[in-house]
């Protein structure tokens, strides 16, 4: 199996929104894009997999390790040596794959953020800093992109929040604020132990209202002479704001459901979102 081969099948068995992205880019772009994601991967599995805290901070030190080698010309990988021709046609920096995986890292390091500006950092490192190297990917002509890029990573990964918040819980995880939390009058104990209410029904409208701004914000952000270079972009944007609102239609059922879109709804999002940018 090839390194580009290696990379395709693991995002492919991702199932992950990204994917149906990918399938409209010219094919030196869907590669380097491909490569990029499993990379992100790669590294969250490391956190998402291995029970051991000292071991999973041991493997994202090899990756770091790993991502110098990719700059080197060393890498040992398939991941690493798929990105190795990558980084040097995309201007992808050595610090931004460093910065994610510092991401990673925080995961293992904390379970609770006090208040926004903390998950705000984090979701910088784990997301905008992804969306960032993904526009280097997806081309630009005008760096007010790289807000829009900035901040459609920050309303993705608030998605992802939103929609895991039960499944983070059984992890002993809870990335809502704890001065929100506190504000809206819920209990970690509620979340953890999977208990809604009417505040956490007001917790969470207060939590999608926000991220719905983010994707506002970052729509507004983008030129209109970058809009058709963005496109795979926007088919994520169009996928993850869909699912943002089928956990609202929902009833922000989150701390015992996951709302999930179909493959084939994805992909009709997907057609749809082309089409129209």
């Amino acid at each position: 199996m090839s390194p580009d081969e290696y990379c395709e099948q693991k995002a492919a068995a991702s199932g992950s929104s990204f994917y149906y992205s990918f399938r409209f880019l010219t094919p030196d772009r869907r590669r380097a894009i491909t490569a990029l994601y499993a990379f992100c991967r790669e590294v969250d599995d490391v956190v998402d997999e291995t029970s051991d805290p000292q071991v999973a901070a041991q493997q994202l030190d090899w990756w770091r390790g790993e991502t110098v080698a990719i700059y080197n010309g060393t890498p040992e990988h398939p991941v690493g040596k798929a990105l190795m021709q990558v980084v040097k046609d995309f201007r992808m920096p050595q610090e931004q794959l460093l910065e994610i995986i510092d991401g990673m890292q925080m995961d293992l390091e904390q379970a609770r953020y006090a208040d926004f500006k903390a998950l705000n950092l984090y979701c910088y490192r784990v997301a905008s800093v992804v969306g960032l190297l993904a526009a280097e990917i997806f081309g630009y002509t005008d760096r007010q992109t790289l807000k829009y890029a900035h901040d459609l990573g920050i309303a993705f990964q608030l998605t992802n929040i939103i929609r895991d918040v039960g499944e983070d819980a059984r992890r002993g995880r809870i990335y809502l604020p704890m001065d929100e939390l506190e504000r809206f009058n819920v209990p970690a104990k509620d979340i953890l132990e999977a208990r809604s209410s009417e505040n956490f029904q007001r917790l969470m409208a207060f939590q999608i209202e926000r991220a719905q701004k983010y994707y506002d914000q970052a729509l507004a952000q983008l030129p209109a002479v970058d809009r058709k270079s963005q496109r795979a972009g926007l088919i994520m944007a169009a996928i993850y704001r869909q699912t943002l609102r089928e956990v609202e239609a929902d009833g922000c059922r989150v701390l015992t459901h996951r709302i999930s879109l179909t493959p084939l709804r994805k992909l009709w999002l997907a057609v749809k979102a082309w089409v129209k940018n």
